[in-house]
């Protein structure tokens, strides 16, 4: 590279020598006249170089011209006779002679001057070529990683046509892009224009061809793609293994899973760290189809194999113990975990706390919190929202601030749903002033309020009695662009009811039958409690046959206001029809 850039900067000198060359040549005729008439005037002394045209040369082709004179001055004059009786026979050939080297010498420099540039050049195009063509494959695999998938094919495109067939590594960067846009028809065009033009895929190809079919739940033509790699020549490695192992594993498919490992796996090519990947996998997936004494069996097979655990395998057991609510277990391994030589991670920490905050634990969830932090390992998102949900559920929406306070000290700015988590606990507690200051500044800090969170505003409204106010909060959603949905028009209507007002309510119903959403059996089931209120056992009826017929899913709140109101009547015979009526419906 070095030399084909020296060549580079001296090419205005060499130009410059070519034409100080030709002014060489042209000096040249004229000084063979010169010699002739030196010959023919008896002068014995040659002096090739005269002063009036050296003045006419360039100053860096002075020294050459005089070398080269002084060259042709002393053969010359061994040339000659050295009698001075020469007649014009003898003296021609020898002018003849040094005409011909003269001229043979100067065309000989010329050429080796216009070769050296000449492979100057190809060099520097062919090392052009190849700078392109990186920064081509570099700009695919860039497109792809930011999903412009149509701009990447375009430039391969261009590629092909500039430069032949990419590479195998360009065409995989294309293939997982597409994968992970879930184009996998055009993906498998791609891998199809690989086996029929070049290059020919590799086993990385069909491993990413294959997870993009398992990432849509495809595992038949994962497996068929399987199928299809020794055809080819391409032999499956433990990548492969790996990503049907989970396909299956996540379709509840243990057995086949397990007789695919035993199928495709070289005993001889294992090594401890995929044993352990291969077997965590199916311990997972043991774990989340139930089957608890399977993956303790894995787990105790690779203990006696003496393999070394690592963090992600001790992640997957106490997980697992959480699913079945299996605390003292947990701990166990977590203890273990350390014992071992190694330290949880924020995955292992957000595991115990989810499962305690389920459990109702909060204040374990909180020793574990503090864990954690003394630990060295920095909450996350989902280390506050767990423990944020946990504090709501349970009525402590103050605490849950607290940590909403913690998360924006700590520079993390939360994700809507922590915001209307804690928005629905002050509201369900009653406090509509605090929910409003969280809302305010949820927009402070640049989160948009959604859906959800008009939802849970509206909610606090109606249980404070204020129905005007929440009226006023669909509105406002609607200048916001944001539309009711099917939750927004029950809180509605349930208010309505409740407040006697069946007129608004049936308003509420129409309007949100225009809206395209189709009542579900909260709203029938606020409508005919709001009939039963009324007095218009009529109207309930028929609605609940209208329900009925209608064949959505009913629970039993519908039956029991209507028996309700039967016996309220007196019509204890309708009630107890009702009542058998719903037995056998749940039948």
């Amino acid at each position: 590279m070095q030399t084909l850039l020296i060549a580079t900067e001296e090419s205005p000198i060499l130009l410059r020598l070519f034409n100080g060359s030709f002014q060489t040549l042209d000096s040249l005729k004229v000084r063979i006249g010169q010699i002739f008439a030196n010959i023919f005037c008896g002068k014995s002394n040659i002096d090739v170089v005269d002063k009036r045209h050296v003045r006419l040369l360039p100053a860096s082709l002075q020294d050459f011209i005089a070398n080269v004179g002084n060259q042709y001055q002393l053969e010359t004059k061994d040339w000659f006779p050295q009698n001075e009786d020469y007649d014009d026979k003898g003296g021609s050939p020898a002018v003849f002679n040094v005409l011909d080297a003269m001229l043979k010498d100067s065309l000989e420099h010329l050429k080796a001057m216009r070769e050296s540039i000449s492979w100057a050049h190809i060099g520097l195009s062919s090392c052009t070529l190849e700078v392109d063509y990186s920064q081509n494959v570099a700009a695919i695999r860039a497109l792809c990683l930011e999903g412009k998938l149509g701009a990447a094919l375009w430039l391969w495109n261009k590629m092909t046509k500039k430069y032949g067939i990419a590479d195998v590594l360009t065409h995989n960067y294309l293939v997982n892009g597409l994968c992970k846009t879930g184009d996998l028809e055009k993906a498998e065009w791609l891998v199809r224009e690989m086996l029929y033009r070049g290059p020919s895929p590799n086993c990385a190809t069909y491993n990413t061809l294959m997870k993009g079919y398992c990432l849509i739940n495809n595992v038949d033509k994962a497996l068929d793609l399987f199928s299809t790699m020794p055809n080819y020549g391409i032999t499956p490695n433990r990548v492969t293994c790996n990503i049907l192992v989970h396909a299956l594993c996540k379709k509840g498919l243990l057995e086949d899973a397990k007789k695919l490992l035993g199928e495709i796996l070289d005993e001889k090519c294992d090594t401890e760290t995929s044993n352990l990947i291969t077997s965590t996998i199916l311990m997972d997936g043991c774990f989340k189809n139930g089957d608890m004494v399977q993956a303790l069996s894995l787990w105790d097979e690779m203990s006696q194999r003496g393999t070394q655990m690592d963090v992600v395998a001790y992640n997957v057991i106490i997980h697992g113990f959480c699913l079945t609510r299996d605390l003292n277990l947990a701990y166990i391994y977590t203890c273990e975990m350390f014992k071992s030589g190694l330290l949880p991670d924020i995955f292992t920490y957000n595991t115990l706390i989810s499962v305690l905050c389920k459990e109702g634990k909060i204040d374990e969830a909180f020793y574990i919190y503090s864990v954690m932090s003394r630990m060295g390992v920095a909450p996350d998102q989902i280390s506050y929202k767990m423990i944020i949900q946990g504090l709501c559920i349970y009525g402590d929406p103050v605490k849950a601030n607290q940590f909403l306070l913690c998360m924006l000290e700590n520079l993390i700015i939360p994700e809507p749903l922590i915001w209307n988590v804690i928005i629905d606990g002050y509201g369900r507690c009653g406090d509509i002033q605090n929910a409003f200051a969280i809302r305010d500044q949820m927009v402070a800090f640049g989160v948009l309020p959604n859906i959800f969170t008009f939802n849970a505003l509206i909610h606090a409204q109606i249980k404070g009695g204020r129905s005007v106010e929440a009226h006023s909060l669909k509105k406002e959603m609607l200048l916001n662009g944001i539309f009711p949905d099917l939750v927004t028009y029950n809180l509605l209507v349930g208010a309505a009811c409740n407040f006697g007002n069946i007129r608004s309510a049936l308003q509420l119903h129409d309007e949100m039958r225009r809206r395209g959403y189709d009542p579900d059996i909260v709203t029938y089931t606020e409508l005919i409690k709001s009939y039963c209120m009324r007095g218009k056992i009529k109207e309930a009826d028929e609605l609940f046959v209208k329900v009925l017929r209608s064949g959505l899913p009913i629970d039993h709140v519908p039956f029991k206001i209507l028996m309700k109101k039967y016996c309220k009547m007196r019509e204890l015979d309708r009630a107890f029809d009702l009542y058998q009526k719903w037995l056998s419906w749940d039948k």
